[in-house]
């Protein structure tokens, strides 16, 4: 260790308050992080790209301060998707702190980690107050029977009005309007039952027919419209 004269030649002053570190909540305990090994939570965050056309949801899973689970969500952007399918090869078995200084690949990626880092470090988790914490597969169990993102597409103009594409029920098929052209309810496909049905050997006919749905007042539309076509 090296120092400067001015400090070599300052005289010594014991440095008496010293109380440690505060503890943090930690999957319903108060707990000291003194090392990494100490670290413990599930929890998400948001990340996104310097341009900002894209952004990503990550999960993470920690135990005894190593990355157990990671559920990376990617929106906005086609080069994100390859960079979540590196991400969830290279994020897993890392400690929190290897998983920060690590490239993620896509930036949005490696910002969403960054907060989740400060959320997990400070005690600020999902599992904070959960004994025991959540289990490994948890982040699984985020995306549903489908094993699918909960995803929200619309566009609108001001002169043509909006067009629901996509939301958490799945794939829009239809968009019901009433007397004034105002929507009143939608049908939508669900993806992850459509595969499920093709699975088990239905046609393809019959797996659309079965997997899809009606919302709202969709039954009492005047007027039907494909929001992709019209």
């Amino acid at each position: 260790m090296e120092y400067t004269n001015e400090v070599k030649n300052m005289c010594k002053v014991t440095c008496g308050a010293s109380h440690g570190c505060a503890p943090i909540p930690q999957e319903g305990k108060w707990t000291y992080s003194r090392e990494i090994k100490d670290i413990n939570g599930f929890t998400h965050g948001i990340g996104w790209c310097a341009p900002q056309q894209g952004a990503c949801k990550l999960s993470l899973n920690v135990k005894g301060g190593i990355i157990m689970e990671a559920l990376i969500e990617t929106i906005g952007c086609s080069g994100m998707t390859h960079s979540a399918a590196m991400a969830s090869e290279a994020i897993v078995g890392k400690t929190l702190l290897e998983a920060v200084n690590t490239d993620l690949v896509c930036d949005a990626i490696n910002t969403a980690m960054r907060e989740l880092f400060l959320q997990i470090v400070y005690g600020r988790t999902q599992s904070a107050f959960s004994e025991n914490g959540l289990p490994v597969g948890a982040g699984l169990e985020d995306l549903g029977k489908g094993l699918r993102s909960q995803v929200g597409t619309c566009y609108a103009t001001l002169e043509k009005g909006p067009r629901y594409l996509e939301l958490a029920e799945g794939y829009i098929t239809k968009i019901a309007l009433d007397s004034n052209n105002e929507i009143i309810g939608y049908q939508y496909l669900s993806l992850g039952k459509f595969t499920d049905f093709m699975k088990k050997g239905l046609s393809a006919e019959e797996a659309l027919e079965k997997a899809k749905g009606q919302y709202g007042r969709f039954a009492e539309g005047v007027k039907f419209i494909d929001p992709r076509q019209e």
